[in-house]
């Protein structure tokens, strides 16, 4: 099973929902993300919920528009699969929507945006794009 799909299928689903707080489970990688998504300003805020050592999860505020009630993620499309992972050369990193969206990225040096990958000259495996 994809967790990272999963993971992206489930904040894909509660925007569309327009549902407010979002409640998945944790793992390293998506802790990454959630905090690459909040840094860009596509969710509104996120906390960790630890205290059950079983079953630790992350809880979602997810953020829409005041004026029209749209989510502020407007896509989210997973690129690297367990089945065909996408690696790319740092020369060659992707442009999502001419630099208005992000493609968060799994690199040397942790999980990052493709501008911020492509600041410090390293390439890594595309995870998905978000715009």
């Amino acid at each position: 099973m994809d967790s990272i799909g999963d993971f992206l299928t489930r904040i894909r689903n509660a925007s569309m929902a327009s549902h407010r707080v979002l409640e998945v489970p944790s793992s390293k990688l998506k802790k990454e993300i959630v905090k690459v998504l909040f840094d860009k300003g596509y969710i509104l805020n996120y906390k960790f919920e630890e205290e059950d050592s079983k079953h630790p999860s992350i809880k979602i505020a997810l953020k829409y528009n005041n004026f029209n009630k749209k989510n502020s993620i407007t896509s989210l499309e997973r690129i690297s699969k367990p089945g065909l992972r996408k690696y790319v050369h740092f020369e060659k990193l992707p442009r999502v929507l001419s630099g208005l969206g992000i493609a968060v990225m799994s690199t040397s040096k942790g999980v990052m945006t493709d501008k911020e990958a492509r600041t410090l000259k390293i390439g890594g495996e595309v995870l998905c794009y978000v715009y």
